[in-house]
Order: structure tokens, then C-alpha cells, then sequence
């Protein structure tokens, strides 16, 4: 997967999660917490997503590493390479 179909993937999750938030206007750096109406199940809700569609395990550690949409990007595309 390419960078843009990364954060493209991640926008799809969070809209399917939280789906009265408007994404089309996501700032790449900006916490997304900031940004929309994100609770920590939410949080959770995205990490699962990750794993069940694209089989990306995210452990507890490393998730202050998915707090920006770039963020979120530089993690994943190492893991989704071959996806």
C-alpha cells in the first residue's frame, strides 16, 4: 500500500467508527484527538480495525505512535508494504 492509500485507509476506519465526524478536512499533523470526537474505546475501536482488515497488530505500547494521521501513516507502512 502507498502512504495515500494508507491514510486513506485510516480516515475510512475512523469514519466507520465515528461516523458524524467530518474527516475531509483532517490537518496530517495534528492530534487526532484534537481534531474529532475520539474517546479511548474509539482509540481501541481503530486498533482492532487495523488488525482485523489488514491483519496489523498494535501493541499497547506503541499506540501514542497513531496520535496524528502522518503518525498513523509512518507507522503502518512498513507493516502494510506487501498488502
Amino acid at each position: 500500500m502507498t502512504r495515500d492509500q494508507i491514510g486513506q485507509a485510516v480516515i475510512t476506519i475512523i469514519t466507520d467508527i465515528v461516523p458524524d465526524e467530518d474527516c475531509s478536512d483532517l490537518d496530517p499533523v495534528k492530534p487526532l484527538r484534537e481534531q474529532l470526537e475520539l474517546d479511548s474505546m474509539d482509540f481501541l475501536d481503530i486498533v482492532m480495525e487495523l488488525r482485523k482488515r489488514y491483519g496489523v497488530e498494535v501493541p499497547e505500547a506503541d499506540y501514542p505512535k497513531l496520535a496524528t494521521l502522518n503518525s498513523c501513516i509512518d507507522y503502518l507502512e512498513p507493516k502494510l508494504a506487501s498488502k
